[in-house]
């Protein structure tokens, strides 16, 4: 069995789970995986992760300057956009959930959104009461051109990394989100304060 192991130079295959007993790390204890190393793995992976993050809030907020905006009402934009695009298009209540606004600051934020042309409030359900959030093909213009180059750059990157890592990565930031996650009966979650 092989798994993936990169660095600044690039990726390779190696061949995975070496113990003492054949060359690698303590009896038992794959090479590198001890206590320590994972925990310092953790702390750079989160550094680069917070980085990043910084690097796109930043990005926002320049796009956010491009339309005129605030960095809020340009990130419940590319929210509207995101979820329209993967097909899950978004209500006001879930919107106001994942930019962490109050109904109120959401509809005052949907009212200039809407009063700049940027998005529409439609009842294109069968049940009307439900009002569905839809990004204007001028937003969508506007948000293409200005990510479009780093978009790029960052296909570039990704295009020169093996799909196995890829794959990969995607399935450790997800298990690292649910890890975060502060669910019932966990000491950081709701049952536990």
């Amino acid at each position: 069995m092989y798994e993936v192991k990169c660095s600044p130079a690039g990726c390779r295959r190696v061949p995975s789970g070496r113990t003492a007993r054949d060359g690698g790390g303590p009896e038992g204890e794959v090479d590198g995986t001890g206590p320590g190393e994972v925990a310092a793995r953790r702390e750079r992976l989160a550094e680069e992760l917070r980085s990043y993050g910084a690097a796109f809030t930043e990005l926002g907020r320049r796009f956010a300057a491009d339309l005129g905006v605030h960095s809020t009402d340009a990130f419940a934009l590319l929210e509207i956009s995101t979820a329209e695009a993967a097909g899950e298009p978004l209500s006001p209540a879930l919107l106001g959930r994942r930019v962490a606004l109050s109904s109120g600051a959401m509809t005052a934020l949907l009212n200039r959104l809407e009063e700049a042309g940027y998005v529409a409030r439609t009842r294109e359900r069968a049940d009307r009461r439900v009002v569905t959030l839809r990004s204007s093909a001028r937003v969508k213009e506007l948000a293409t051109a200005f990510f479009a180059a780093a978009n790029a750059r960052q296909d570039a990157v990704l295009a020169s990394r093996p799909p196995e890592l890829l794959q990969e990565f995607e399935a450790v930031l997800t298990e690292l989100r649910a890890a975060l996650d502060p669910g019932p009966g966990r000491p950081d979650g709701p049952a536990g304060r």
